[in-house]
């Protein structure tokens, strides 16, 4: 009797044990689809409320492959995904092929739905390529993102999520961990917020470039951004994002040596033309002093902000490393990803290889590859950084089995030029797919600021799926128009088949501007990121402009577009202005001179009040942003100067980095760049009134009196600005194609 109670007892716990397993698996399954479908109709009520009774998400079974399906049923558009992502992938691909709709990645990016939804005539499924699409740079952090709040993030993370993106960089609000590590470890308050730089120059701290440059940094800016990351990391990981976090790549507060001092903390040279004392310090990776640091950042880190266990560290970007020798790299590479499994077993280590590109006379191969294979490249990831200009995965033999993404830059500084070679980015792209070997494992972007091409990233991301439509690059092109314009519009496809075939042919480059933006020179450039030249004829774009003025768009893309066209249709006229004005000086002739001086000043009036009918392109709108970090008058007065300064003379003044950043706009264009052109017009006309040439001596004494300008305008904050757009974009457009045309159209092209 008592064996058998016994047996029927082993057999009651046994049954139970299993059904519980069961309705666990089932609870758990039923928890994850509903988690999912609750993320992507957040987004659909987010972006189109009057619609989202019409959409329908299920869940499809986890896939190997990312994958999504639609269908029409009943007047109900039914979207499935095998995760949160994915369905965000497939409304994306039936709002823009299907209701020719374009979610921009700007809170300002507005568009109007159709009022019946069309009907998709036969279901369609679309798997993904490639399991990794990453974006982001460490740069985008300053050149477009230090004043966001959450308004901008959360409509930036549903522009990611339906583009695709599963890898992005999340380094907001490392400072304040950061903060809370030196503190531990003996710093004063005084120490860290002083080591710190301005919110705009973060990304290069963080990149061991530059300390102390505009700080200490307000406890009030600490606060605040470790709040927004807790909502960017938690908004990205509900639609299968994996957040890309900072971990500790070496640098330290000088003051560190005060508590250790044994330890090998050694000065790294000074970066990019600032002086010495805001040099950074680096913890050499051998000393047991690093395993601890990164330990306790990541441990902190973690506790606040959770873990995908993917980890950004980059330890010799744009510096030169303490020793050259191959053995050193792979021993210092091993070390540090010792540090980082140390801390989390499961930590994969992502770098970029913009040195190996930037620095690729010392990068040889010989060196590169005991840096990259000194440790287990299952927990390493590598992202390509420039592949529309050089591949390096090409010229490593494929980064010799060291899984890695392609990568897209496409800007510099948040430049404002009409650049992206869409053609050549297809073509690049399609070859990696069929030869970039087994570790080629994702496509992504790494753009250092958001520019003016917002449709060629999401281009690369829509390669990362295997669309029926990227198959014909005319069919793209045709779809595209149709997105922009926001209907199917002749003109528009006549005008993007000619921007695509005649303007956007070349890669940016860095310091990549209209020549209103380079501080006026005769003859070679005096600034070091100066490129005004464009590589097609501007003709060719006035044709693209009328054909796009013609069209009948209605939607904030296509108004977004008529003044970024025209934009820099003027620009370009600008320079060969100019090159007349230069001519003329040459010659002596003082009454050409004067008239083309006047042409300039009115084509830099007429941008401007252009510009201002664009919110994107508005000087106001970005320092009101800054501003409104601050908690008090000198806080807030304190962030506008930071705004200020990285897109204009980005240090103190005469800097190599001078007007890296520069951008077209509204209130930029009229009280900075105008400024200097007039000054340098007045200082020419000076020297010839006293019979002398504008040599040397004439141009010190001209630089002299604009780098006070520069630095006045940020320092002291000159000009007010309006933070909204006014004007109606396409009438100002029209009127103003019209005003030059003839000019343009009479003019020899100067390249």
């Amino acid at each position: 009797m008592k064996r058998q109670f016994f047996l029927k007892k082993k057999i009651f716990i046994l049954f139970a044990l299993l059904f519980g397993n069961v309705c666990f698996c089932a609870g758990a399954a039923r928890d994850r689809t509903d988690n999912e479908i609750v993320s992507v109709r957040g987004l659909v009520h987010r972006l189109i409320p009057e619609q989202e009774k019409n959409f329908v998400f299920r869940l499809l079974p986890n896939t190997e492959k990312d994958q999504f399906r639609i269908e029409s049923n009943a007047g109900k558009i039914i979207i499935e995904g095998n995760n949160a992502n994915s369905m965000a992938v497939g409304l994306n691909h039936y709002l823009k092929y299907y209701c020719h709709v374009e979610v921009g990645w700007y809170t300002t990016d507005t568009f109007k739905m159709p009022a019946k939804l069309p009907a998709v005539e036969s279901p369609i499924t679309v798997n993904a390529r490639c399991k990794n699409r990453f974006f982001l740079n460490y740069c985008t952090f300053g050149y477009t993102m230090p004043w966001w709040k959450w308004k901008e993030w959360e409509h930036f993370i549903d522009w990611m999520a339906l583009n695709g993106i599963n890898l992005p960089l999340a380094i907001t609000g490392q400072e304040s961990i950061w903060y809370k590590v030196w503190k531990d470890l003996g710093l004063t308050d005084r120490d860290i917020r002083n080591y710190f730089t301005g919110p705009a120059y973060l990304p290069w701290h963080r990149m061991l470039n530059i300390d102390y440059w505009q700080g200490p940094l307000p406890h009030s800016w600490l606060e605040g951004q470790q709040e927004l990351q807790k909502k960017i990391v938690a908004r990205e990981r509900e639609f299968n994002m994996r957040p890309v976090l900072p971990a500790f790549a070496g640098h330290v507060p000088s003051d560190l040596k005060k508590i250790y001092p044994n330890a090998k903390i050694t000065r790294l040279g000074a970066w990019s033309g600032f002086p010495d004392e805001y040099a950074c310090s680096f913890l050499d990776p051998m000393d047991p002093l690093f395993t601890k640091i990164q330990k306790r950042f990541l441990d902190t880190e973690t506790e606040i902000y959770g873990t995908n266990h993917i980890y950004g560290i980059d330890l010799f970007n744009e510096l030169t490393p303490p020793s050259w020798d191959p053995e050193y790299l792979g021993r210092v590479s091993r070390q540090v990803y010792e540090s980082l499994s140390n801390a989390d077993p499961q930590a994969i280590w992502l770098q970029m290889t913009w040195l190996f590109y930037n620095e690729r006379k010392d990068w040889t191969n010989d060196r590169v590859k005991p840096y990259i294979t000194a440790f287990p490249s299952d927990h390493s990831l590598l992202l390509d950084y420039y592949c529309e200009r050089q591949e390096v995965w090409q010229r490593t033999d494929k980064f010799f089995g060291t899984p890695y993404i392609w990568c897209y830059l496409g800007n510099f500084g948040g430049n404002t030029m009409l650049v992206g070679n869409i053609a050549e980015i297809n073509k690049r792209l399609e070859n990696t797919f069929i030869n970039g070997g087994y570790n080629f494992t994702g496509v992504g972007s790494t753009l250092e600021g958001f520019d003016c091409n917002p449709f060629i990233y999401e281009y690369v991301f829509e390669k990362a799926w295997d669309f029926k439509i990227h198959k014909n690059l005319d069919q793209w092109v045709k779809a595209l128009a149709d997105q922009r314009v926001g209907k199917k519009d002749a003109n528009g496809r006549k005008a993007w088949k000619l921007l695509i075939d005649s303007i956007y042919i070349t890669p940016s480059v860095p310091g990549q501007c209209p020549l209103i933006n380079i501080r006026p020179t005769f003859g070679k450039y005096r600034t070091y990121y100066a490129n005004p030249r464009i590589k097609y004829d501007n003709k060719n774009l006035l044709k693209a402009t009328e054909l796009l003025l013609a069209a009948n768009g209605k939607n904030e893309a296509y108004s977004f577009d008529v003044t970024n066209l025209t934009r820099q249709l003027l620009s370009n006229y600008f320079l060969q202005v100019f090159r007349d004005y230069e001519n003329a000086y040459k010659n002596r002739n003082r009454s050409t001179m004067n008239t083309r001086e006047k042409e300039m000043i009115e084509i830099m009036e007429d941008v401007d009040r252009l510009l201002a009918s664009q919110p994107a392109f508005l000087v106001g709108k970005w320092i009101a942003d800054a501003r409104s970090w601050g908690k008090t008058a000198d806080e807030a007065d304190y962030f506008e100067r930071d705004a200020r300064n990285i897109i204009t003379t980005w240090g103190d003044k005469d800097m190599l980095l001078n007007d890296y950043a520069s951008r077209t706009w509204a209130g930029l264009t009229e009280t900075f760049y105008e400024k200097r052109w007039k000054m340098f017009f007045s200082a020419v006309e000076s020297a010839l009134n006293k019979g002398e040439a504008f040599d040397d001596e004439h141009y010190e004494a001209y630089k002299k009196q604009v780098t006070s300008f520069e630095k006045d305008w940020w320092v002291k904050r000159t000009g007010k600005f309006n933070s909204k757009p006014s004007g109606d974009s396409k009438k100002i457009a029209k009127d103003l194609v019209k005003k030059y045309k003839r000019r343009i159209s009479c003019r020899i092209e100067v390249r």
